[in-house]
């Protein structure tokens, strides 16, 4: 057999790489044979299944100084003679990242597969594909719920913990890859994180992000860069409150889940003064109503005593029986916490969060979260 021409001493393949070829070769066929409902996902296991064939390959020959990398490289020019750039040498070395990433979920995407196609005689036990739903929490290994560019972007994070976060949420979510980008670069794992304790930290990673008590709602910060008011010398709360309207969606998403907006400016009179309560929404989840007041400055005393008192009129004359206790959340430029404890009771449902019109440093909030628990991220 000639010797693969390389710079250095030359390494000479045996024939396994002739056979490496056939079984993946026969692999893509099988996928392009498949119905177009579920291309995304169909393409994700046959990436996975030939990133674990070059990784199988490379074990035999792991003696080898560079047999990996000439594995990869013969295997990239052959490929993209026959289906095309799509399986150029840098896109193998992503097919082999993908498998050793979430190589525990060999049994489930084996599983996914199926039974083998009758069309190859099953040579090679490639199979026709099968769409898989997320697990539930904690029942092991979840099938791959995500499409192929999704996942190349969580094989840049290299926190397991938080790749597995971003991954639960995109999937339940929906979220396309530009909001997934989004989410990561707004450092939404770190905001929740800094929320929670040590356990609630270790939960998102196995359940996402859930919603059964107000405190899961909070993060820290909100990010609202896409107000576009950053730009701004001065604004205010009119302006605030006019352009989160304006993109009320983006500002739902950047609330979390669950929430259904119900009215702005919502006025309510007692004892013959008239109230006016900045941006009302209701939790489906929770199943309570969700109060904010916009504040474009520090957070004074007098501001959470007014939201005390819209909580308590929401739970006395709006709520009705079997919703729970209304949420109180003002949000402001700059947060005491000192001030915060020594004003509201213990146990109160009124809550202060800091918002920025900017995308924050995912370093900052790294810092930040290692400070917190005492952890590396």
């Amino acid at each position: 057999m000639k010797p693969v021409k390389r710079s250095g001493p030359p390494v000479v393949l045996n024939g396994s790489i002739e056979s490496l070829h056939a079984r993946v070769r026969e692999l893509i066929i099988a996928a392009r044979r498949t119905v177009s409902r579920g291309v995304d996902l169909v393409q994700v296991h046959t990436n996975y299944t030939i990133g674990r064939y070059i990784v199988e390959q490379e074990q035999c020959g792991k003696s080898r100084a560079g047999y990996g990398k000439e594995i990869i490289k013969c295997l990239a020019e052959k490929l993209s003679a026959e289906f095309g750039r799509g399986f150029a040498k840098s896109n193998l070395e992503y097919m082999r990242r993908f498998f050793l990433a979430y190589r525990d979920r060999a049994r489930i995407a084996q599983s996914e597969i199926g039974q083998s196609s009758p069309a190859l005689d099953g040579k090679a036990g490639i199979a026709q594909f099968q769409i898989g739903q997320l697990a539930e929490p904690g029942s092991g290994p979840r099938p791959f719920g995500l499409g192929w560019t999704h996942y190349i972007f969580l094989l840049g994070i290299r926190n397991t913990a938080e790749r597995d976060f971003y991954e639960i949420e995109a999937a339940s979510q929906g979220w396309n890859i530009d909001e997934l980008k989004r989410q990561f670069n707004s450092g939404l794992y770190e905001r929740l994180a800094l929320s929670r304790d040590n356990a609630g930290i270790r939960r998102l990673a196995k359940e996402g992000q859930k919603i059964s008590a107000p405190k899961d709602l909070l993060k820290e910060p909100l990010v609202l860069e896409f107000l576009g008011l950053s730009e701004q010398a001065r604004y205010s709360e009119s302006d605030l409150e006019s352009a989160i309207i304006n993109r009320i969606e983006r500002f739902l998403l950047e609330l979390g889940k669950g929430f259904l907006f119900e009215a702005r400016q919502k006025r309510f009179t007692f004892d013959g003064d008239h109230f006016f309560v900045d941006l009302v929404f209701y939790n489906r989840l929770l199943r309570c109503y969700v109060l904010a007041d916009l504040k474009i400055g520090d957070l004074t005393h007098q501001d959470l005593g007014q939201m005390q008192m819209y909580v308590n009129y929401f739970d006395r004359f709006v709520r009705i029986k079997g919703e729970n206790p209304t949420v109180g959340i003002v949000l402001c430029r700059k947060r005491n916490e000192a001030l915060v404890k020594i004003t509201l009771p213990r146990g109160a449902n009124i809550h202060a969060r800091e918002y920025q019109l900017y995308l924050p440093s995912k370093e900052e909030l790294q810092k930040k979260l290692v400070e917190w628990t005492g952890n590396q991220p």
